[in-house]
């Protein structure tokens, strides 16, 4: 896929998360044994046996088999229904299909110039499925719209569901192995993916495509169990995820995958999000609004227990960088800046963007968190990945069994007691009405809560622990914020050239660390530059 086409992949996946009204129940799990009741369009398949060890048997065959490339049917016309059109493709209230009891109404999307692909949809029943058969009828279809000159048989692309009784909709799936939710704070953002093949290599990234979906109860009590057939040229795969909703949206997810051919970088769990411009690189922003981002940092915790937080850059380059974890405790991005004065967008909320978080379960094999930041000018456009990358390459024939469980809330779940980072700022080094020294940056740091917050404002002894990978550093300084409980960290980082410089800083008290680690990448810029 080119690098246009990515992006406008993942443009139209943004555009999620626009609700549709919610109609009268038009059918029961419970009664999957019998088509809808009167007067429904909603017709289903004969039930065939189905289980998860089945679903990850027959994926297992299909990768013994040579990829068959797709070739979308009527392609010409599916290409006619733009994003515009797509809107207008709504469908049917009075045919919303209910799951566990009520608590899951789900509705269809229609193929669009994004989605040209049909999914089959499954609805599960104890040991069986049937598959719900596509109708046109189930879709509100002007008559002016190409969707008209397709045949009754063309499949849908994709779904999403509500809230009992609600228009808001809260899980969407739409577009290769992509889905997303809208959290704790019912906002969407940022979104997952089954994998992530081949990001930022020489090669073209390869985006699978989830192919069928089987949608039953939850077996943990929660909202649904939704499982997801995935294929690709060079792997395939089974996602299914048990989906709780109370406060957090948390999914227990098993994966298993079948390599078809070896693979440079197999990317676990990954998540995509968007950062154009935060608190840190204010001055090169050229948008009225104070931020723009969907995560402001990835946080980790390594295999020995350390937290690291990094924040986000828009680099000017893509860049990639790997935090060597061993067998992780954990990542994901965050957002961590909850107050709307810092984005002033009454219109997507960015302060309520959900911040997601990755447990392992089990034992994963070592490795390390890569992330990847792409250059990007405006917020339409996602431009930060993150995801595990395990050492052991993946050759043809291997077997994958990935076990995790994924948050959508507002904060990092089971945060420890350590200060957190919540601001990093950057100006120019030297001394206030001084000649400024070329070269020097001033860097400003702030921690607040935990530790941090419980510390008396004229506590003595806290000291900052500061590294770098090149350059000096000087001026170092660190001392209570007056107003609330922060604590702030200043220093100057004298550096030449325009290489990328490694920085590392945590408060401690004695032998006893009072926060997490700040692990920053500075990006010089060159001389004269603005960004």
């Amino acid at each position: 896929m080119t690098d246009f086409s990515r992006r406008d992949l993942l443009s139209l996946l943004a555009s999620l998360g626009v609700a549709l009204p919610l109609g009268q129940t038009a059918f029961a799990a419970e009664n999957v044994a019998a088509d809808a009741a009167a007067g429904t369009q909603i017709r289903f398949g004969d039930p065939v046996p189905y289980s998860f060890e089945r679903l990850v048997e027959e994926t297992r065959q299909l990768a013994a088999r040579p990829y068959v490339p797709e070739v979308p049917r009527f392609a010409d016309v599916i290409e006619r229904i733009d994003y515009d059109q797509h809107q207008r493709l709504r469908y049917r209230k009075d045919e919303t299909l209910e799951l566990n009891n009520g608590q899951a109404p789900i509705r269809f999307f229609y193929l669009g110039r994004y989605f040209k692909m049909p999914v089959g949809i499954n609805v599960v029943d104890g040991g069986t499925s049937r598959q719900l058969i596509f109708d046109p009828k189930l879709f509100e279809i002007p008559a002016d719209s190409p969707a008209k000159e397709l045949p009754d048989d063309i499949g849908f692309a994709g779904f999403r569901i509500l809230e009992p009784h609600s228009e808001r909709d809260w899980i969407a799936f739409l577009g290769a192995a992509y889905f997303r939710t809208s959290g704790e704070l019912d906002q969407f953002g940022l979104s997952a993916r089954a994998l992530a093949i081949d990001v930022a290599m020489p090669t073209p990234e390869e985006f699978p495509r989830f192919t069928d979906f089987y949608l039953g109860p939850s077996d943990i009590g929660g909202r649904v169990k939704i499982a997801c057939r995935m294929n690709s040229p060079r792997i395939t795969g089974v996602l299914e995820m048990d989906v709780k909703k109370d406060g957090p949206i948390v999914m227990e997810i098993r994966s298993r995958y079948f390599a078809r051919e070896a693979i440079a970088r197999v990317g676990i769990a990954p998540l995509t999000s968007m950062f154009w411009y935060s608190e840190t690189d204010r001055p090169r922003r050229v948008d009225w609004r104070p931020e723009v981002h969907d995560s402001d940092g990835l946080a980790l915790v390594t295999e020995g227990g350390e937290r690291i937080w990094r924040p986000l850059n828009n680099p000017a380059q893509v860049m990639t960088s790997t935090f060597g974890t061993g067998s992780p405790k954990g990542f994901g991005l965050l957002q961590r800046d909850r107050n709307f004065v810092n984005y002033e967008d009454d219109g997507v909320f960015y302060e309520k963007r959900a911040s997601v978080w990755i447990e392992p379960k089990g034992e994963w094999p070592k490795g390390a968190v890569q992330l990847v930041e792409i250059p990007t000018d405006d917020e339409i456009h996602d431009n930060i990945v993150c995801y595990y990358l395990s050492e052991k390459p993946v050759e043809k024939g291997d077997a994958l069994a990935y076990d995790y469980r994924l948050t959508w809330g507002k904060d990092q779940p089971n945060r420890p007691d350590l200060g957190e980072v919540v601001a990093t700022r950057i100006g120019r080094g030297g001394i206030p009405g001084q000649p400024r020294p070329a070269g020097v940056v001033k860097i400003v740091v702030d921690f607040d809560g935990g530790l941090v917050a419980k510390l008396d404002r004229d506590a003595k002894g806290v000291e900052p622990v500061v590294s770098t990978s090149r350059g000096t550093i000087e001026k170092i300084d660190a001392y209570s914020v007056k107003v609330d409980t922060a604590w702030r960290v200043v220093f100057d980082l004298k550096v030449e050239g325009q290489a990328p410089v490694e920085l590392r800083l945590f408060l401690k008290d004695k032998d006893r660390a009072l926060t997490e680690t700040w692990s920053y990448q500075f990006l010089p810029l060159a001389p004269g530059a603005s960004g």
